[in-house]
């Protein structure tokens, strides 16, 4: 069984977890493992240039999860961090003082930019990376080719571009998008390792990530969608958003900002069926969205009603199970 999952942010590795943890279960390996194959094809967009650094948020929080030292009460970086650095950093007016990275979390990020600085891809630089973690998932960057969301924003009456990160961390979204930008996608291409994924992939899922600037940018990198769209394996999603609300994060002011409802409809529908040029073959929706399922059948997309909050490990593993069951019903 191999798996493959476009995923990013917190909602992504949260649900990367529990793939990883339902897989164990039904296909173990006998020593603790699987005998399945997960790789993560992780969004990229929210990487940056900082302090001399390469700093892959989505890369990392995946990582971290998934290798037991996230933060979960943050929900992002190291648990047991200090800021030391940062400190010091601001006081020279160094970097972003609103974008604070641990002491723990800036020594991967020296590593990385110590890795491509010697040569390495992304790619070779992450798989360096997680060697440490033993993630029992492959996470792969979805290109190599650096790619940037930038958002277009209206500040103090004048339009200005800023990095995606200034606009959710420092503006917290507060301020209307006027269009995502992302920058370098036109000369990004998927690498090998993701083409292969998606080509021999039994099950392709699609992590319950902002449809925006996680998905939207990984799907909009030049090759990747019609990847999918070829693709032999069942594409099943899962929501990210439940009772018109985001699961996590501001997924709502990123629909806002391209015209699209935040509801799981919507966001189905706005992925689209893949057998009418679109992404999905089926979409899961939480039992409080019950009533909108005729809607996303009608569109071409199978749907299936389950309970979608990860409280915990075992509901994140069950809702894995779901979407891997929706698979099988193709």
């Amino acid at each position: 069984m191999k798996v493959t999952v476009l995923a990013g942010g917190v909602g992504g590795a949260r649900f990367l977890r529990g793939l990883r943890t339902q897989l164990r279960k039904a296909y173990p390996n006998g020593d603790g493992g699987s005998t399945a194959e997960v790789t993560a094809v992780v969004n990229t967009g929210d990487d940056m240039w900082l302090t001399g650094l390469r700093v892959c948020p989505d890369l990392d929080s995946i990582m971290y999860t998934l290798g037991g030292a996230n933060d979960d009460e943050r929900g992002w970086g190291r648990k047991d961090e200090s800021e030391r650095v940062s400190a010091e950093l601001t006081a020279y007016g160094v970097g972003w003082p609103w974008f604070t990275l641990g002491d723990l979390d800036l020594g991967t990020h020296i590593a990385r930019t110590s890795f491509l600085r010697d040569g390495l891809t992304l790619t070779e630089a992450t798989a360096r990376l997680t060697e440490r973690w033993n993630p029992g998932v492959k996470l792969l960057p979805m290109s190599d080719e650096p790619v940037e969301t930038h958002v277009e924003i209206i500040l103090d009456g004048k339009r200005r571009i800023v990095h995606f990160e200034e606009w959710w961390v420092k503006h917290r979204a507060g301020v209307p998008a006027q269009r995502f930008i992302q920058v370098g996608a036109d000369a990004a291409k998927p690498t090998p390792s993701v083409r292969r994924a998606i080509e021999q992939a039994d099950v392709i899922l699609v992590a319950p990530s902002n449809p925006v600037v996680s998905i939207g940018t990984i799907l909009g990198v030049p090759g990747i969608r019609s990847a999918l769209h070829e693709a032999r394996a069942p594409i099943v999603g899962v929501s990210p958003i439940i009772s018109g609300a985001a699961v996590r994060g501001m997924a709502d002011a990123c629909l806002t900002a391209i015209g699209v409802e935040t509801t799981a409809a919507a966001v189905a529908k706005h992925y689209g069926s893949r057998s009418r040029g679109g992404l999905l073959d089926a979409w899961l929706i939480d039992e409080s969205d019950a009533a909108s399922a005729p809607v996303i059948e009608s569109a071409g997309i199978r749907t299936s009603v389950v309970p979608l909050w990860m409280r915990d490990p075992d509901t994140s593993a069950q809702l894995a199970a779901d979407a891997l069951a929706a698979a099988a019903r193709r």
